[in-house]
């Protein structure tokens, strides 16, 4: 009912599941992933011990393959469980009970493990596997794309329901402060992975931070529009939206540092002073862009493009 790929990107070492299945929130039963340490997929009348057990096996040095036979060695229901695991190395491992149900295989290679069970067959696992081989495109869409091409190639035989995609580095996770850099799950969809695509292409929008060389100065030019199209949207100084963030407790003393952001602050040229950069960090905020928050005297171009696509 299920099939997945768990991966590694050769570039970067982020580690990541993306899986789909014929089941209601798929993403909170089969991915589990670990900056530095691996990634593992398990289904099939899923152990889910499987995912926190396996990475322990990896972070204690076992290699992908060597986990996938100590899990299912020690279960007694072996026979129906599926499980994939890629190690920090890019190493996969994959495992298929004999009392799963048909189609059911998988196949390894470099950087990742595929696997499924109730299959059209094995071509649905062969595209997944293919797919991630050819590569040619960011890691996340790689793995979505994987799974587009399983179901193009029959997918479940049962249908769909939900999908997700957990992908890990270290730092990446909203404010830096975990390694869940993409953790997007599609609960129940009549196309779920087209959906976890649309989804992703929202992730990257929000939570993608830019490098310090990808920001624009803010020139008097680009300054006078921001002013004029933070004003249309309510989010000029003293508008509408400082009312979203009126102090709780007005007398508390003011943070110790300000909000992180990307970049060196510059010089603000005319028509934009600290005011109104404070009005587009709230506006952005409202806007949940916060993560692509800029030094004063810079603005992501991710940013303007979202304040010219609004209407008005």
């Amino acid at each position: 009912m299920t099939f997945s790929i768990v991966a590694r990107d050769a570039a970067t070492g982020d580690l990541g599941v993306a899986v789909q299945s014929k089941f209601l929130a798929v993403g909170a039963v089969v991915p589990w992933a670990r900056a530095g340490v691996g990634a593992v997929a398990t289904q099939s009348f899923a152990n889910v011990a499987y995912g926190p057990d396996g990475l322990a096996l990896l972070a204690a040095g076992a290699a992908a393959a060597d986990a996938v036979g100590r899990l299912t060695a020690a279960d007694a229901l072996r026979a129906e469980r599926q499980v994939g695991i890629v190690d920090a190395a890019g190493r996969g491992g994959t495992y298929t009970g004999s009392g799963c149900f048909a189609w059911a295989g998988g196949r390894t290679g470099d950087g990742y493990a595929a696997q499924g069970n109730i299959l059209a067959g094995a071509a649905v696992v062969d595209a997944m596997a293919d797919r991630f081989e050819r590569g040619g495109m960011p890691f996340p869409e790689l793995l979505v794309a994987c799974l587009a091409d399983a179901d193009a190639a029959g997918g479940d035989r049962r249908g769909r329901q939900s999908a997700a995609l957990l992908v890990v580095r270290e730092g990446g996770g909203y404010g830096g402060g975990n390694d869940r850099w993409i953790d997007l799950h599609v609960e129940d969809h009549a196309d779920p992975i087209g959906e976890l695509g649309r989804v992703l292409a929202l992730q990257r929008l929000y939570f993608d931070r830019p490098r310090p060389d990808e920001l624009l100065p803010i020139t008097e030019e680009l300054a006078a529009e921001l002013r004029q199209r933070l004003t249309a949207a309510g989010g000029a100084p003293g508008g509408g939206l400082a009312a979203v963030y009126r102090p709780m407790f007005p007398d508390a003393a003011p943070p110790s540092q300000p909000r992180p952001s990307i970049g060196t602050p510059r010089s603000l040229p005319n028509g934009w002073d600290q005011a109104w950069h404070d009005a587009l960090i709230d506006w952005m905020s409202v806007e949940n862009l916060e993560e692509r928050a800029a030094a004063a005297g810079w603005i992501d171009p991710a940013v303007v493009q979202y304040l010219r696509a609004r209407p008005g």
